[in-house]
């Protein structure tokens, strides 16, 4: 059975991703680059986040189940950019329709305890604004 399917997660570690999938999360329309800080090099943008990880429209093909060390900028109230660094786990990969593009969704290991604070509070501010 593939990650894919629709069945329910059977596993410890995949049920426990999907706890994390509760966390509120901010779609992303305008383009956010997200970076690999170990390359330098920028492998995509942000299709949605939350405090907890993301959906990265990747431009360069990731390896499933690896570890990556990415960076990408939040704004905020006041405009200022903020950079994320984090260390995440790719827990997932599928092929997007557009050639050379895949979504990736991505488990956050490590972001200190500002930058998350930052990201919670950047999430929370897009749910006020839609109401």
């Amino acid at each position: 059975m593939s990650r894919r399917d629709s069945n329910p997660p059977s596993s410890a570690h995949d049920a426990g991703s999907r706890e994390a999938r509760r966390a509120a999360r901010r779609h992303v329309v305008e383009p956010m680059q997200v970076s690999n800080t170990m390359t330098e090099q920028v492998i995509g943008r942000v299709g949605n986040v939350s405090e907890t990880g993301m959906l990265l429209i990747a431009s360069v093909p990731l390896v499933e189940d690896a570890l990556y060390q990415l960076r990408f900028s939040i704004r905020d109230a006041r405009g200022r950019e903020q950079a994320m660094n984090v260390g995440a786990h790719l827990l997932w990969l599928s092929q997007a329709n557009t050639p050379g593009q895949s979504f990736a969704g991505l488990r956050f290991l490590t972001l200190d305890s500002a930058a998350r604070e930052a990201l919670a509070a950047w999430v929370a501010a897009a749910g006020t604004a839609a109401r």
